[in-house]
């Protein structure tokens, strides 16, 4: 059976494998969006790296994790955010001001909102994590 949102598979199966703390974990199937989106959390921190392995059966993420993910999820339906907006959706997702992080998509890629406020863009809301 397919999968119909491979973005919250992705915040599914790093939740669940946190919770049971283990050191690794394989998500699949891959996409672009799921690469970079992992790529901003290894930026930030939340995740010690992954390499994507190719099967050619839609390829898989191997993720090393580093133990600093309480609660992740992907946002459905992908709110549109403008650049003043932030403060009213780290209400609605993150548990106090200033901790965790949303996942903005950008027409400069994928990024934390933190990073957009300070380049004064908006966006797409595509997931959370703290």
């Amino acid at each position: 059976m397919p999968a119909t949102n491979v973005l919250a598979n992705l915040f599914v199966t790093l939740y669940n494998t946190e919770a049971r703390r283990r050191s690794e974990c394989l998500v699949h199937p891959t996409s672009g969006l799921g690469a970079r989106v992992l790529e901003a959390l290894r930026g930030a921190g939340y995740i010690a790296g992954f390499e994507r392995v190719d099967d050619r059966r839609g390829g898989k993420f191997q993720v090393k994790l580093s133990a600093s993910i309480t609660k992740c999820g992907a946002i459905s339906p992908r709110f549109k955010v403008r650049k003043d907006e932030y403060a009213f959706w780290e209400q609605q997702y993150l548990p106090s001001y200033d901790r965790g992080m949303l996942l903005v998509t950008t027409n400069r890629g994928v990024m934390s909102h933190h990073e957009a406020l300070r380049l004064g863009i908006g966006g797409f809301l595509i997931g959370y994590v703290y």
